[in-house]
């Protein structure tokens, strides 16, 4: 009888192409939004009264009132109902890295005992999902079961179709009895108001007319695509998302022939499927592609506010792992589901934009737009060299560990690059004068940065694959982000210390102002001030490289490269300060997240240290000893025929490397079993996370290396678990 293994890949050798229906047949504009609650969709559910009320709630963040959420539910019931819905849910993002919904039916029943449908203002503005049952770091004890999701107006509502039923998604704000956030969109919506107010003060030393900043985001999803029965064959892909063991192929992707090569037809159809999904959610992909990995792709989508477009990706994934069920495929969002082969990103590309139509990190044409954007770039980089332990914090988690640093992912080191040209102008601002700017200083600068910025189009700033955080023409790119991350986490962060950051530049100017200088002397002397404080972040090489360790480390740059270590930035006086001064996370809030993320680093790696184990004791180890007696019975056969002992020679040595690597897999399994046990009883989960780490994980490496060792010997028919070849080719 064939092994699971086996069995899998006679099922892929006739699998057949899954045909989309409809595909091609309607324009994405056609189709684009046809499951979304906005736009001119509200304007005929909704009443004049109730459409302005909705509108001026998404645009300023202002409470709906009550009697209009009644009108605004009734339309969206309306709207929903036409289109087969009978459910409705609140579609929350809680602190475990994934979407939660709890649904309810339009469906209720009259004191009299008529059953009718309703759906009113108090259940679309909010629901009680249980708060304890979610991480909250202590926030909510286990008999404190009472929280809240409550609507958030500026995301617009859409229907999720799932096999043959639909429902209604609000997207909400989860958080506790007590109001505390315990989800990831109610401190980015903070983020984002206290960073609109920074810039906008900001924007009127240049334009009065700005009224409203907002942070925009295009974020690019890295991800694998394997066959199913292929994954459900690997325990490790099924609970951990990613090879725990496994010897890499002869050929990878050294041959660079799979980056922007034809895609496969099997997952050509699937990329068709969840596209044609997202047009309809309103996700607005424009790209598909090979990414330099076999089995590895990419999409991206035009770029959004910031709320939304985190609300999109954070959809997407969810979209992608149920369409690639319906093509008997997986897809893997693991930062590195394969050793030896790039891991998986998230590159979040962000920029701020004006409501007068401005991108504040474009360089513009005249010398005062020239100045604005010099103003919001070099503040930029100054809050990431302020808080760059902050953003590493950020990305930080037990899957990106396996990623950074590795194979075309930017190193743990955060470091800013910009390109030649730009860092010309700011070397010029830095240099031009070295006490202070006259009148005539100013207006020189500002004639040679007119002329300068304005030749940086896109193609003129280059893009340095190796940096975690690169300036890319109108945007700032940060690519350090994972995979499988919520973007939210990340750009809290960066919205957080971009807005501190804007605060003392406001500060700083003022000061000079009142001081008696002119504004746009004040402007570059604080500007000169940030170039000068902040150039050590600046790197412009190679970030992979050795040599720029070293340099970073002569420069008192920080490198963690493990997530106990990274994650302490969210605990120390200046990361805690950043937080509560904008009012972005309580005390508490704040304390909870740490222990939550450090929990959930912990149990990542306890899971990977059980199914390690499991692996090596129930599937290598079986097929290596059996592989071994059959070795001896051969031995013992040629012996009784009297073969002289140099004719089964290669036979002995084989059985020794065989036993060798068996009893080097078993030792360091067990010590891995007696290190998890002293881990599990530290209480404190810092010291937890850290004993795992340390102690635990290094057994990881040893373990596959035997592990991998003896799948190159051992008969290919015994070898239980699909191979990377079988992973990675064959779809």
């Amino acid at each position: 009888m064939d092994s699971v293994r086996f069995q899998a890949i006679k099922a892929v050798s006739a699998a057949e192409e899954k045909k989309i229906s409809g595909y091609g047949e309607k324009r994405i504009t056609t189709m684009f939004g046809s499951n979304v609650f906005s736009g001119r969709t509200i304007r005929e559910y909704l009443s004049d009264e109730a459409y302005k009320s909705l509108m001026n709630s998404a645009k300023s963040g202002s409470r709906v009132d009550r009697r209009m959420a009644d009108q605004v539910a009734a339309g969206m019931k309306a709207w929903a109902e036409e289109r087969g819905v009978t459910h409705f849910t609140h579609w929350f993002q809680p602190l475990t890295g994934t979407t939660a919904e709890k649904h309810d039916s339009f469906f209720t029943i009259k004191s009299d005992g008529t059953a009718i449908e309703l759906f009113d203002g108090d259940a679309l503005i909010q629901q009680e999902p249980d708060a304890s049952s979610f991480p909250n770091g202590g926030i909510r004890a286990t008999f404190e079961a009472r929280g809240y999701t409550a609507w958030d107006p500026s995301s617009p509502a859409f229907i999720m179709e799932a096999g043959s039923g639909k429902t209604l998604c609000i997207p909400t704000i989860f958080i506790a009895y007590n109001g505390e956030s315990l989800d990831y969109k109610a401190p980015l919506l903070k983020s984002l108001a206290a960073l609109d107010k920074a810039a906008v003060d900001v924007c009127h030393y240049f334009d009065k007319n700005v009224g409203k900043v907002t942070a925009t985001l295009g974020w690019e999803q890295e991800y694998f695509v394997i066959d199913e029965g292929l994954a459900n064959a690997r325990p490790d892909l099924m609970m951990c998302g990613r090879t725990l063991l496994g010897h890499g192929p002869a050929k990878g992707q050294q041959l660079e022939d799979h980056y922007f090569g034809s895609i496969p037809e099997r997952v050509y159809a699937f990329m068709q499927d969840f596209e044609q999904e997202s047009y309809k959610l309103g996700i607005p992909l424009r790209t598909r592609h090979n990414e330099v990995a076999p089995s590895q792709f990419e999409c991206a989508p035009i770029f959004e506010e910031c709320n939304i477009a985190v609300d999109h990706n954070t959809l997407l994934m969810d979209v992608m792992n149920k369409v690639a069920k319906r093509h008997k495929l997986k897809a893997l969002l693991h930062e590195k589901p394969f050793a030896g082969v790039n891991g998986s990103g998230k590159h979040n590309n962000w920029s701020l934009a004006t409501d007068t139509g401005v991108n504040l990190l474009s360089p513009g044409k005249t010398p005062r737009t020239n100045l604005m954007f010099l103003t919001f770039f070099v503040n930029t980089i100054k809050a990431v060299h302020d808080y760059d332990d902050l953003l590493r914090g950020a990305i930080a988690s037990a899957n990106n560990d396996h990623r950074l640093g590795a194979n075309e992912a930017p190193p743990a080191i955060i470091s800013v690059y910009i390109g030649k040209y730009l860092s010309d102008v700011l070397d010029e601002v830095e240099s031009r004068v070295k006490e202070k700017f006259s009148e005539q200083d100013e207006v020189i600068l500002k004639l040679d940065i007119h002329k300068q910025i304005p030749e940086l189009l896109m193609d003129n700033t280059d893009r340095n694959r190796t940096s975690p955080f690169a300036f890319t023409g109108n945007k700032f790119e940060f690519r350090a982000v994972g995979s499988s991350a919520n973007c939210a986490s990340p750009m809290v962060v960066l919205n957080t210390i971009m807005t501190e950051t804007l605060k003392q530049f406001k500060k700083d100017v003022d000061a000079l102002i009142e001081k008696g200088e002119k504004k746009e002397i004040a402007v570059l002397q604080v500007l000169r001030n940030y170039i000068t404080t902040s150039k050590r972040i600046r790197f412009e090489g190679d970030n992979y490289s050795e040599e720029w360790a070293e340099e970073a480390k002569r420069r008192g740059l920080n490198n963690f490269k493990t997530t106990p270590e990274a994650l302490d930035a969210f605990v120390t006086e200046k990361g805690k300060q950043v937080f509560y001064d904008n009012n972005i996370y309580s005390k508490r809030e704040l304390e909870a997240r740490h222990e939550i993320m450090l929990e959930d680093y912990v149990k990542k790696v306890q899971i990977e240290a059980r199914l390690i184990g499991y692996l090596s004791t129930n599937h290598v180890l079986p097929a290596a000893v059996n592989y071994q007696n059959t070795l001896i019975e051969n031995v013992r056969g040629l012996k009784e025929i009297g073969i002289d002992k140099k004719g089964y020679k290669a036979q002995l040595n084989l059985i020794e490397v065989i036993s060798g690597h068996i009893q080097n897999l078993n030792d360091n399994v067990e010590a891995m079993l007696e290190a998890r046990k002293k881990a599990n009883e530290i209480a404190d989960f810092h010291e937890r996370a850290l004993k795992y780490c340390h102690e635990v994980k290094p057994y990881f490496d040893k373990i596959r290396y035997h592990a991998d060792k003896l799948e190159l010997v051992v008969d290919d028919k015994l070898w239980p678990l699909p191979k990377y070849r079988e992973l990675l080719f064959m779809r």
